[in-house]
């Protein structure tokens, strides 16, 4: 077993970045390859939402293992700590969420409003308080609901290293979040305020108080990484075996019923209660295995390429669905019409590169991919160093250790 000290940058973990954005990917563009396949092969690619669920169990992981050992809770550290997350978050989020309404300006495309009034809807997006509608949760970047959980995560997460550090409630604190959400969903369950935290599957499945649990999950891994290093005492495949009930748990999944109104079985009451709570647990073990063995796997994510995927990630996974992709796929569209104008006007039968969509699915990865790479080299990492050394919130120092951690990206 590898017996090494803690570091600042784990490579392996930012390439499990891109393995959950390429996952989410998928699940959104299952009906697009899998025409041809069995209902429950459609069914199971579908079910590759879990990409999120690894996202947010990496998140409570990675928070911690920067922050837990030297958090000091003072409003000269909450405000540096605040600045970080903004940093890593916000800038491109802002930019690619106003670039959405621009293109609803001239598209009109009622998916980035859902006919509510488009200036209420972009001042909700930007803010991040969509995310607690049910109306308004999927309005400008659709995926993007999600950041409204981290966001809640960031901004609690060092009162729940306090909780647990003093007094010593470390699991109660996930159960506290989780009766508070079912709570107030049977207060506004009933009132019709744009579907605030409207029903029980909304809160759970698109809400940080249904979703607590799996950053706890990152937390707990964290700690206890912290406490005993990277050293292990067993022989135990843990990224393999954790790898392969990642997918066990999305083939149960796949195998439930879909609720009437919903999309698939992680609806499902069962679906929630895997999802949420199975899967975290089964996604640790998994980063366990990357962290304390060497594995092919390991190599693979810690590759120089798939590194730059997973820290260019985020752009992906904002850009994969919406206006970006919609774009894309006009052009291909436009593409073919003039392929088979311009065989029409020479007599020529051939086949055209963009009359088939699974193919037209790959081109929009690639360049989906290639457009993230860009703009996280020109974009989103220049604003994230700015922000971090200028004196946004707290007056920069002229060395900052924060400023120089390459784990928190």
């Amino acid at each position: 077993m590898l017996q090494t000290r803690p570091q600042n940058y784990i490579p392996a973990l930012t390439g499990v970045r891109a393995l959950a954005a390429y996952l989410v990917f998928i699940s959104h563009y299952s009906y697009v390859f899998s025409t041809n396949m069995p209902p429950i092969a459609q069914r199971f690619f579908g079910e590759f939402h879990i990409g999120v669920t690894i996202f947010f169990v990496l998140s409570g992981f990675l928070i911690t293992f920067r922050y837990y050992n030297n958090f000091h809770l003072t409003a000269h550290w909450f405000k540096q700590y605040l600045k970080n997350r903004v940093a890593r978050i916000y800038p491109m989020y802002a930019l690619l969420t106003i670039g959405a309404f621009i293109y609803y300006a001239f598209t009109k495309d009622e998916s980035i409003t859902k006919g509510y009034n488009p200036v209420v809807m972009l001042l909700l997006n930007i803010s991040f308080v969509r995310g607690f509608f049910y109306n308004f949760w999927n309005t400008g970047i659709a995926q993007g609901w999600s950041l409204t959980v981290e966001e809640c995560f960031y901004f609690s997460a060092p009162f729940a290293f306090l909780i647990a550090r003093r007094y010593k409630k470390f699991w109660l604190q996930p159960i506290v979040i989780t009766l508070t959400g079912l709570l107030l969903v049977t207060m506004f369950r009933h009132v019709n305020w744009y579907g605030f935290l409207g029903n029980f599957t909304f809160m759970m499945l698109f809400t940080f108080l249904g979703r607590c649990f799996e950053f706890f999950v990152g937390i707990q891994l964290a700690i206890y990484v912290l406490k005993h290093n990277f050293t292990r005492s067993n022989k135990i495949s843990y990224t393999y075996l954790g790898f392969a009930l990642l997918f066990v748990c999305v083939l149960i999944m796949a195998l439930l019923p879909i609720p009437k109104g919903w999309a698939a079985g992680l609806q499902h009451p069962v679906g929630i209660l895997i999802n949420n709570y199975i899967l975290p647990g089964c996604i640790a073990w998994f980063f366990y295995g990357l962290l304390t063995e060497g594995t092919l796997l390991k190599n693979i994510l810690a590759n120089k390429t798939v590194e730059l995927l997973g820290k260019s990630s985020y752009i992906f996974y904002l850009i994969h669905l919406g206006w970006m992709y919609n774009l894309l796929n006009n052009w291909f569209n436009r593409g073919n019409d003039f392929a088979f104008e311009w065989y029409d006007k020479w007599g020529i039968n051939w086949p055209s590169p963009f009359e088939n969509d699974t193919v037209n699915l790959l081109y929009a990865f690639v360049l989906l991919n290639l457009v993230s790479v860009i703009l996280f080299k020109t974009i989103e990492e220049p604003l994230n160093h700015y922000i971090r050394k200028s004196n946004f919130l707290v007056k920069n120092k002229p060395h900052n250790p924060e400023n120089g951690s390459a784990l928190i990206k």
